[in-house]
């Protein structure tokens, strides 16, 4: 694929740079930053831009404010720990856009960071609509994308100012397509194993659906899996499955069904009735599970077939933890799963936040996988071979 890149442009000392990072990020109850790693891994991109003497235009959004003023998430508290970072004062405004926004970014010199408030307190941000989309390609002269994990987004900041700048892909954004694309652009190195975990089915039906004839290995986890089971024929209890995603679930199997040992759910599950983390927990085979039970991990059994099949795969692509990794009974068969995986010699890609959430509470280190994706979503529609928006308009 090929795209324009940061290191394509000529010159950037004295240009105004809207970069579109991806700092929506798990804050705690009192407003701290739980998860720094999105931030972290912007970084390359703010401080090459710093180094070529840019003026550089921080946009991103945070949560999910409806296209309102939602006071708590605002990004005040996200660029003072960006400062603290850089070591370097980043201006947080009060606006996205307006004449006190143009005001603040003419007053900027060579290297100096402004951060604009979140996108998303306006509705015109998710409808891409055209008048607030040239307003904020008008505080630029040049648009950076560096926000995979929002690529797949048609938003005013992640595609629509696209048609007002020329857009160039950040040093993230250019790192996540380099490592993507040869799993759906080249013959993977085999068996392809796919590891699915987290909650919703609808998110995954596409890669599913896509690797079907390419992938060897199916392995579900997660609220995901329970979806399946129920579909298998099995009582779920009281756990979190989406009944309207049954049939889905029903098809997808049947696709596979040729290869009796490709979709592989699981066999036996820890159950508790209360979710904490002092919850008393059983592992019990699948069609054990009755009454007020509720499926919250995998067993040991379905970790160990899991991990039997991740150490004879070339390429492991996982997405979404196996269990309610948030609390630390329902970690543990992801955190067998996952130093399988972090010690087994082949290409690994770790996709979603959720996932990488997982392995820090594990403190399992990145670098022993080949990559993790800062995009969930972004990741898995990626991997579908679909258009992503916010990459497509960085396409020579």
């Amino acid at each position: 694929m090929k795209i324009r890149t940061l290191k394509d442009i000529a010159e950037l000392k004295g240009k105004k740079v809207l970069l579109r990072v991806d700092f929506n990020v798990p804050l705690k109850e009192n407003g701290e930053i739980q998860d720094d790693t999105r931030i972290k891994e912007a970084l390359p991109t703010i401080k090459e831009l710093q180094r070529k003497k840019a003026k550089i235009i921080i946009a991103s959004h945070l949560g999910r404010p409806g296209g309102k003023i939602v006071e708590e998430l605002r990004l005040s508290n996200v660029a003072q720990y960006l400062s603290k970072l850089l070591k370097k004062p980043v201006k947080k405004l009060d606006e996205t856009i307006g004449p006190e926004v143009k005001k603040e970014i003419e007053k900027m010199k060579n290297g100096d960071i402004v951060m604009l408030e979140n996108t998303r307190f306006h509705k015109e941000e998710k409808e891409c609509e055209k008048k607030f989309t040239k307003k904020l390609a008008s505080l630029a002269d040049i648009f950076i994308n560096d926000a995979f994990g929002t690529a797949h987004r048609k938003h005013a900041s992640t595609a629509g100012v696209a048609a007002h700048l020329t857009a160039y892909a950040g040093l993230l954004m250019e790192k996540e397509i380099t490592a993507l694309s040869p799993i759906i652009e080249e013959e993977p190195i085999r068996p392809l194993t796919m590891i699915f975990g987290g909650a919703k089915i609808d998110t995954k039906i596409g890669i599913i659906k896509n690797f079907i004839d390419k992938a060897d290995y199916f392995l579900l986890g997660g609220a995901l899996a329970n979806t399946f089971i129920l579909a298998a024929g099995y009582n779920t209890g009281e756990s979190k499955c989406e009944e309207d995603k049954v049939e889905v679930a029903r098809n997808i199997m049947l696709d596979c069904e040729k290869h009796h040992e490709k979709f592989i759910i699981p066999h036996d599950v820890i159950v508790a009735s209360e979710i904490s983390d002092k919850a008393q927990t059983i592992d019990i085979p699948v069609e054990d599970v009755i009454g007020d039970m509720k499926i919250l991990d995998i067993g040991k059994w379905t970790a160990e077939k899991y991990c039997n099949i991740i150490q004879k795969s070339g390429t492991v692509i996982w997405n979404g933890p196996l269990g309610l990794y948030e609390f630390e009974p329902f970690r543990k068969r992801s955190a067998t799963v996952a130093k399988c995986l972090a010690d087994h010699n082949c290409v690994s890609i770790i996709g979603g936040g959720d996932t990488a959430d997982c392995l820090k509470r594990l403190k399992i280190p990145f670098k022993k996988f080949t990559h993790v994706s800062t995009g969930g979503g972004a990741c898995i529609e990626f991997l579908s071979g679909q258009k992503l928006p916010g990459i497509e308009v960085l396409k020579m």
